[in-house]
């Protein structure tokens, strides 16, 4: 990890349209190292593209983006773990066999984390993903991802196929197997579940950024959780 004071995410005046609409639109962000910041909005907010750009899925209409100082391109992949919504994992392969895929592609990736991950969830490395249930195949991709030295962790919707019992160990599991320098992006819209964990909200809607605040904040200013502010501000 190089040390680095500047912000991990710098949005400038970041824009994107599909045709007539716009999903982002001029967006300033900054997010800080070291903090776990809740990503929070409603369906169709502006959540999604705004993590595919971080991602280099998508390119900008107008504005910049900068992640860990570069825009998003092949040096941030090395910087950036990234959770999609949905699944990517190939269903013939093993699990130990995408974990040695990781390990090829990205010199950050920790074997030892992911096969302490694979025990305490009680996932064999040789099952085939096919014969995996799908809450099992989404955790095997958290263990993925949650296994590498990275300085950017984004995580799109990662409780939300998990069954409530598992929720628990999964950001148990989040908050425990990431470097204290790194910074997680999380975006869910199962807030109640995720909000002790938060450091920090930012709250999009129609691709603006309403509010960027402490967690904590938000608890002492407002006087009531995220959750339910979360519900107040959307009318939801």
């Amino acid at each position: 990890m190089r040390e680095n004071m500047a912000p991990i995410v710098q949005c400038m005046g970041l824009t994107k349209t599909y045709g007539g609409k716009v999903a982002l639109n001029q967006i300033y962000l900054n997010l800080e190292r070291g903090r776990i910041i809740g990503l929070l909005g409603p369906n169709g907010s502006g959540k999604t593209t705004l993590i595919k750009i971080m991602n280099g899925l998508l390119n900008p209409t107008a504005g910049e983006i900068l992640v860990n100082g570069h825009r998003p391109g092949i040096e941030t992949k090395y910087s950036v773990s990234y959770l999609p919504e949905r699944t990517y994992l190939q269903p013939g392969m093993k699990v130990v066999e995408m974990m040695q895929y990781f390990q090829d592609f990205y010199p950050d990736f920790r074997m030892e984390r992911a096969y302490d991950m694979l025990a305490r969830l009680q996932i064999p490395p040789g099952e085939r993903l096919k014969n995996l249930s799908k809450g099992m195949k989404e955790k095997v991709q958290l263990i993925l991802v949650m296994s590498r030295d990275a300085d950017l962790y984004v995580l799109d919707e990662p409780i939300a196929g998990v069954d409530p019992a598992s929720r628990d160990y999964i950001l148990h599991t989040i908050v425990q197997n990431y470097n204290r320098n790194a910074t997680i992006l999380l975006s869910t819209h199962l807030i109640s579940d995720v909000e002790n964990i938060l450091d920090e909200v930012v709250f999009i809607r129609y691709g603006n950024i309403i509010l960027q605040a402490g967690a904590e904040e938000i608890r002492r200013n407002e006087r009531k959780s995220v959750d339910r502010f979360f519900r107040e501000v959307f009318a939801c």
